[in-house]
């Protein structure tokens, strides 16, 4: 994954940003349809100088920033994407490969300028499962149609929902229409407010062949919402078939977990 741009959606799931304290954050930010993320934002840029050159996806520790900070789990989906380019290096395609639960942690950082200044302190920011499931068709009747996504924390051997159990479905943009304003983001997002010019950091990573992507956190259950992270807390994201698992943190086929120790 070193060498493979970090992205994350920003606003692909109702009420996520009212409930993280950052929708006035995007006041300006205008959208073609009201339901539309809010944009796309870096949290790995491959080969970079600046801090976003230190890749921050650990799996197994969760480390917190080392001054006052608040952070909270961002439930999410990671998807890895093959990238095409045209001969003008701008993206023209975007090939979903494999899907994985991803927790895009994230600090309230008061005065940060851009959304991704609260996303990467160290190699261990950042939470990705071990396994992956093969995506066999990006679309409607494809593998993701029956899969959801839960999140727990774990607190003095208390288990709490963190994020609500929604589906994949649930997403404000999924599947071809994510894909195509995907494409559209990484072309044509500038330098404007909390986000960043895509089709920049492209070029300085080198055009690179692939992308992980977080496609938006889910809402917040009332203990997410309502409690930071703490040291020894204990961090569950999960994929899951809703036709053979369920939304809890035992094993079944076709689960995933993510479970992250917070240090």
């Amino acid at each position: 994954m070193k060498n493979t741009i970090g992205l994350g959606v920003a606003g692909n799931f109702a009420h996520h940003l009212e409930q993280a304290g950052e929708l006035k954050d995007f006041e300006n930010v205008v959208t073609k349809e009201e339901n539309a993320p809010k944009g796309i934002f870096p949290f790995y840029l491959p080969n970079s100088e600046s801090f976003l050159g230190l890749y921050p996806v650990g799996q197994e520790i969760l480390e917190l920033p080392n001054y006052e900070a608040n952070a909270q789990v961002e439930p999410e989906v990671a998807i890895l994407f093959d990238i095409t380019y045209n001969e003008q290096k701008e993206v023209i395609g975007l090939d979903a490969k494999k899907f994985t639960s991803f927790n895009d942690c994230t600090i309230r950082k008061d005065g940060a300028k851009k959304i991704s200044e609260k996303k990467s302190w160290s190699e261990n920011s950042k939470g990705i499962a071990k396994e992956w499931i093969e995506i066999d068709k990006f679309e409607e009747g494809g593998v993701m149609d029956n899969f959801h996504l839960c999140s727990f924390v774990k607190r003095d051997d208390t288990l709490h929902p963190y994020g609500v159990d929604a589906p994949l479905i649930g997403y404000s943009y999924f599947y071809g229409k994510l894909q195509n304003w995907l494409i559209e983001k990484m072309n044509e997002q500038r330098d404007f407010g909390p986000l960043e010019d895509i089709a920049e950091h492209l070029k300085a990573s080198a055009y690179p062949k692939q992308a992980l992507i977080s496609i938006g956190a889910t809402a917040y259950a009332e203990f997410g919402e309502k409690n930071y992270l703490q040291l020894g807390d204990e961090v569950f994201v999960i994929v899951y078939d809703k036709q053979k698992g369920s939304a809890n943190i035992e094993e079944a086929e076709n689960k995933i977990i993510l479970h992250q120790r917070v240090i």
